[in-house]
């Protein structure tokens, strides 16, 4: 890896190196994080990065396109029969520009959006003050309910006919339970609403077909190429036929301009992939796993918000612990395991604080860990808990952690000999 770098910037090159050697020994457990592929990264730094691209197959802006076609063209074939859709575009460069992409398809400035609260789990797209999407839009929100922590769909009903939204987001960030699609697209239905679902988290396990997918109830549903489905950092977005038309015209030249041709080689690869029993297996132990350690750490005395998960992730509420999100999410990172500070449903602590953490299984799954070693990580983060600012016991932590890890290599060996 890196043959040419080393000769002509050898401290970049130091820099991947420490960046590997950081993933090689580390317990990855965020849940937008996933491994890709080495045929990812190859295609990811393939010639196609030299091709400057506008526009679609047939139609380009510029010559010199004819093979660029052939490969938008075999993505579009492999997207659609994977996660049997009418239409996709695959021209996005991330999950927030896929949903910027319909936005712009559909909506005008002003309109009402009807999303999921960010501190409920939502999305920072989906209307957060903090983005610059909420300056364009009216947004309202709905959220969870209190003693289950789950959707309450009764009050969302209730606010889509009261708003008239021009658009229903649904889709999540950091919510554990499977959405009730059909039902929120029939609400969409009732007050003449577009629904989008934003699936970018749980890509994979739609892919693998391990849980529900959005595409048959919605008119729109938007996804990154990471976290589940484990490929380059890009983004797709899959429509009825019906709106494939302003969706293209939305996408390019509505809001994006020329294309990463290189992440579009690797996703047309990650199509194939994603319909691989290989691939399903992976996706259906991720779900046995989040489940495995929701069990665990319950055992341990942590809080599971919603009394569980049904999909990648979990998010803990640590108040019970006596600690924040930040204090273990600090601590469990100097033992070499990763998580993300988060908020729970109703947080009485700042967004910078949090009173949880979220953590997603892709990541070690995709490494071989299954329910045994998903039980040595709880017992790692109790241990972790109890004493998170003490030194001699994170220094035994983090040898319990090595220990564990080091038996799950990140990649083959010699994947990256020079």
């Amino acid at each position: 890896m890196l043959k040419f770098t080393r000769q002509s910037d050898p401290e970049i090159a130091a820099l991947v190196d420490e960046e590997l050697h950081r993933q090689e020994h580390n317990i990855e457990m965020i849940a937008s994080e996933s491994t890709a592929p080495l045929e990812v990264m190859e295609l990811s730094g393939s010639v196609f990065t030299n091709k400057t691209l506008e526009g679609y197959p047939g139609r380009r802006f510029q010559a010199g396109s004819e093979v660029a076609d052939k490969v938008e063209r075999l993505a579009w074939e492999r997207a659609k029969e994977l996660f049997g859709a009418e239409h996709v575009n695959i021209q996005s460069y991330s999950g927030s520009t896929a949903n910027y992409s319909v936005f712009a398809s559909v909506l005008n400035p002003g309109d009402k959006i009807l999303a999921m609260r960010l501190d409920q789990g939502g999305h920072l797209t989906h209307g957060s003050p903090a983005n610059w999407v909420s300056k364009i839009y009216t947004h309202v929100f709905y959220g969870v309910d209190k003693e289950t922590e789950r959707i309450d769909y009764d009050a969302l009903d209730k606010l889509a006919k009261e708003e008239k939204p021009k658009m229903i987001i649904a889709g999540a960030s950091s919510y554990p339970r499977l959405i009730d699609y059909e039902r929120i697209a029939k609400i969409a239905e009732e007050v003449g609403a577009y629904f989008m679902v934003d699936m970018a988290h749980i890509a994979g396990l739609v892919a693998a077909k391990v849980i529900p997918s959005p595409i048959p109830y919605a008119d729109f549903v938007t996804s990154s190429t990471t976290k589940t489905f484990c490929s380059a950092r890009s983004g797709m977005v899959f429509c009825k036929e019906k709106y494939a038309k302003i969706l293209d015209k939305g996408t390019f030249p509505g809001s994006l301009g020329s294309l990463m041709f290189h992440t579009m080689a690797a996703k047309t690869w990650s199509f194939k992939y994603a319909a691989s029993e290989e691939f399903r297996q992976i996706m259906q132990q991720v779900v046995v796993n989040a489940r495995k350690l929701a069990e665990e750490l319950t055992k341990y005395g942590f809080r599971i918000v919603s009394g569980g998960t049904d999909n990648h992730l979990l998010v803990v509420d640590l108040r019970g612990k006596g600690i924040t999100g930040t204090v273990f999410q600090d601590a469990l990172d100097a033992v070499g395991i990763t998580v993300n500070k988060n908020m729970i449903p109703f947080d009485p602590e700042k967004p910078s604080v949090t009173s949880g953490v979220r953590i997603g299984l892709t990541s070690v799954t995709q490494r071989g860990l299954k329910e045994p070693e998903i039980t040595e990580i709880a017992s790692i983060m109790n241990q972790v808990a109890q004493a998170p600012t003490d030194e001699k016991n994170l220094a035994e932590c983090k040898e319990r952690a090595e220990a564990l890890i080091s038996k799950f290599p990140l990649y083959q060996a010699g994947a990256f000999d020079d």
